[in-house]
């Protein structure tokens, strides 16, 4: 637990009920805890007796680890907090953070999680490099399958979930995580994947088409290209239509959300006091 920074108010450390849920927060990535203080601190100010895990786990570098570690690390602190919070939780992912927390759900069938915001997450993969130039200053997308289908390249979170519309045989060949917890391929958990996310409140996908980073935007809610990098909307594409994991049994019993923003570029969806007020905080009860 010791890499989690958990704010207590009076309320939860004098043993008093609280009103809200606790939230439990995942940074993106190349950031740590400290890039989510502003989220926080308008939990606090907005429902003063709420409990608050903001998590450093995997913070800066070693944001990159490969998806599937830094998933198992989570569920571990995950089930600590369950243990405290039988009553449930809420669990807050930004951009990375958000497709990481739901594939804690899926590994977890025993969860706590009431409530699942994903905050500019890529949830159907990416295929944009705007970021990712930080790391790699030369990489381009039509080429960076070269680099994330390989061996080393699914040493790297990015490369786990990195989705090349063009090269899908290499995708579903080398890619060892998204493929899997989207139920694109076949494994032993593939029902556990889809009922873990079944035991949801409620599933809120957040995202704007001004993001600049997601790749397609539309990802954020499960929408993704096509070969000709068409954007299919997700209540076309399989994984709704066959509902894979669970989605179309969600939608079709009014747990999913989806949240549309214009003007919010990537970074200000954690920034900004008037978005997170916008877009979190009514979703926090």
């Amino acid at each position: 637990m010791n890499r989690w920074l958990m704010v207590l108010v009076s309320a939860a450390i004098f043993g008093c009920s609280t009103a809200f849920r606790p939230v439990v927060i995942i940074h993106g990535i190349l950031t740590g805890a400290d890039s989510m203080i502003v989220v926080v601190e308008e939990i606090q100010k907005n429902h003063p007796d709420t409990i608050v895990y903001n998590t450093n786990r995997f913070a800066g570098w070693s944001s990159l680890e490969n998806a599937w570690h830094q998933v198992f690390e989570f569920n571990n602190d995950l089930q600590k907090i369950c243990r405290d919070h039988p009553e449930g939780v809420i669990l807050l992912g930004y951009s990375q953070g958000g497709l990481l927390a739901r594939a804690v759900l899926q590994i977890y069938p025993d969860h706590c999680v009431k409530k699942l915001i994903s905050l500019s997450s890529p949830q159907a993969g990416q295929y944009g490099t705007e970021f990712l130039h930080l790391i790699f200053p030369s990489l381009v997308a039509k080429t960076a399958y070269q680099l994330f289908y390989t061996y080393v390249g699914q040493h790297t979170s990015v490369g786990n979930y990195w989705n090349d519309p063009n090269e899908q045989d290499k995708y579903e060949a080398f890619s060892i995580f998204l493929p899997y917890v989207n139920n694109e391929l076949p494994s032993t958990n593939s029902s556990q994947f889809r009922d873990s996310l079944l035991k949801l409140e409620e599933i809120i996908l957040i995202g704007g088409p001004d993001d600049g980073v997601i790749t397609p935007w539309e990802s954020s809610h499960f929408g993704y290209f096509n070969g000709s990098y068409d954007v299919i909307p997700f209540r076309q594409r399989e994984i709704y239509l066959e509902d894979r994991i669970g989605l179309r049994t969600l939608d079709e019993s009014g747990r999913l959300k989806l949240v549309t923003l214009a003007g919010v570029r990537h970074f200000d969806w954690h920034m900004n006091i008037d978005v997170i007020n916008k877009v979190i905080i009514p979703y926090l009860d």
